[in-house]
């Protein structure tokens, strides 16, 4: 494995994801804003990664991991407006 910039920005990306999961189990109250978006920002640069060294099953998991972020980041926002 070369460390690269790709290599790089693709840990920043996990990092971010596992931030975001030890959060949900770690929280009081959990800030879906907060989580989501960590999840959101953490798929896509796994995906920008990934688009320097392809691999088609990690691919396929950050597109719906960030297709499911971005859904229920909408949602969050859309609910704390209402509030």
């Amino acid at each position: 494995m070369t460390f690269d910039l790709a290599n790089i920005i693709g840990l920043t990306g996990c990092g971010l994801m596992v931030a975001a999961y030890a959060y949900s189990n770690m929280a009081r109250t959990l800030n879906f804003v907060l989580f989501n978006l960590l999840n959101l920002v953490g798929a896509l640069l796994l995906i920008g990664s990934l688009t320097v060294h392809f691999n088609i099953a990690s691919m396929a998991l950050e597109i719906v991991w960030a297709l499911i972020a971005l859904v229920s980041l909408g949602k969050a926002l859309m609910k704390g407006k209402a509030q």
